[in-house]
């Protein structure tokens, strides 16, 4: 049996081939009509794309990879939303593949799971060092997610993120304008990596431009960013003695959080008027918790821009490109964890 191709579809749909290859490939500068009518084409004949084909005529197949450390997390199902939005607009298919954080899971990805398949790779690294992954970036197209401290001179892939050492000292600079005095910190971990370390030099810095004092007591560790964890750690921190104990807490994520806030509730203690919480990462979660959480919100809408074209430029790009540091924006949102003023959501 013949396989149908473009040329039928378009034929049977009365539009041009780059009209069918821009519905079919999810463009959106495509008109509702049009769309609908081309899509019933595609339904009555059967026609299946062919990335095989594709990949001759042009050298590519379209398709990139996602890879982060898990899809349970907010931040990431979110990001993932979000990149997948940006790549559509540039022609280009996303899968999404989960590392669990496991070093060598991030570097098999980030090879493009055989790059027979893969144009590129957006990568989310947790464990695999930036000295494993240069040589991958130097072959393969590769953009890496998440913090990484590494002079500009040497960076050795194209890298997106933000500000971590800022976004944490606002968030704890914003719980010291309260006459807060006690501020602990839920989020440095035992082994830390790079985001665990950003974020607490930037508490660190917060408290001495403050003129507040670090007091270790109130850094409890973790192992994990997650709700479980951060409730433990603040169910520790309730367990200080009363001249010891926070009146406010930073943490370095809204799962984190979470779980302080359920501990917060469980002691019967007052959010914001016996302990006020702030985090970091800008999650739907902080925005639906009672209280609503005051945090830091990365735009994760312009970390997937930035992502997607620079992994976009380096696939199509003939030269090798010089490695970009993109530095995303933040900005702090105040809640009812922090401020006690009640909003309605919207």
């Amino acid at each position: 049996m013949t396989a149908v191709t473009l040329k039928d579809v378009a034929v049977r749909a009365g539009v041009s081939i780059k009209t069918v290859s821009n519905v079919v490939r999810g463009v959106p500068q495509v008109s509702d009509a049009t769309r609908e009518r081309v899509t019933r084409a595609v339904r009555e004949l059967g026609y299946r794309p062919n990335p095989s084909a594709r990949r001759l005529r042009t050298g590519r197949s379209g398709l990139i990879a996602l890879a982060v450390p898990d899809l349970v997390t907010p931040y990431f199902a979110e990001l993932a939303q979000h990149v997948r939005a940006e790549a559509v607009e540039l022609g280009l298919t996303v899968l999404i593949e989960e590392t669990m954080g496991d070093a060598t899971e991030e570097l098999r990805l980030a090879t493009g799971v055989g790059a027979a398949l893969l144009d590129g790779v957006i990568l989310s690294p947790l464990h695999a060092s930036l000295d494993e992954l240069a040589p991958v970036a130097d072959r393969f197209p590769l953009v890496l997610l998440g913090e990484r401290s590494y002079e500009r001179d040497q960076v050795a892939a194209d890298h997106v993120l933000i500000d971590n050492i800022a976004a944490a000292r606002e968030a704890t600079a914003h719980l010291a304008g309260l006459g807060r005095r006690r501020i602990a910190a839920i989020g440095v971990k035992a082994h830390s990596g790079a985001t665990s370390r950003q974020r607490l030099e930037g508490f660190q810095r917060a408290l001495h431009e403050a003129g507040l004092t670090y007091d270790p007591r109130l850094v409890p560790l973790v192992e994990l960013f997650d709700r479980h964890n951060g409730l433990l750690a603040m169910r520790a921190l309730m367990a200080l003695p009363p001249d010891v104990r926070p009146d406010a807490v930073f943490c370095f994520s809204d799962l984190l959080a979470a779980g302080a806030l359920r501990a917060l509730y469980e002691a019967g203690l007052d959010i914001p008027g016996q302990v006020a919480v702030a985090s970091i990462d800008g999650s739907e979660e902080a925005l639906y918790s009672t209280p609503s959480l005051t945090s830091v919100v990365p735009d994760k809408a312009a970390i997937a821009a930035m992502a997607v074209r620079s992994l976009a430029a380096r696939i199509r790009s003939e030269e090798p490109l010089p490695f970009e540091v993109h530095l995303a924006p933040h900005r702090l949102v105040v809640r009812e964890s922090t401020d006690g003023v009640r909003r309605p959501l919207p």
